[in-house]
């Protein structure tokens, strides 16, 4: 069964998509909890960070971080930003496809919470 992300991805639901690339999909989270907080996902149904397959240079899941740091000059987050992956229900995930948050737009405190 397709996660809501895979959903996104395939246009079955609507999403602010405010970057995509062969590898990656992000889109404005519907409930921010920060000025800027986009959701980046991988094209790969990948369950979480738990799950990742052996390491490939081919694998969707290696471009996270390179569409985070162009997203964030794209939105212009210079004043800098948090990067967040949750593993898990004790980790805070709630959909099982692994995800990357992208926050910004205000200073963040430390510990997250």
């Amino acid at each position: 069964m397709a996660t809501l992300f895979t959903k996104i991805i395939q246009r079955e639901i609507p999403a602010d998509i405010v970057y995509e690339d062969d590898h990656v999909v992000a889109f404005r989270d519907i409930a921010p909890q920060a000025p800027t907080h986009i959701v980046i996902v991988p094209r790969s149904e990948i369950p979480g960070v738990a799950e990742l397959p052996a390491f490939s240079v081919e694998a969707d899941h290696v471009h996270l971080l390179n569409a985070a740091k162009h997203i964030a000059e794209q939105e212009g987050l210079t004043g800098g930003y948090r990067l967040v992956i949750n593993q898990g229900e004790d980790g805070g995930q709630t959909v099982p496809h692994l995800h990357l948050h992208l926050l910004g737009g205000r200073p963040l405190s430390w510990p997250p919470g």
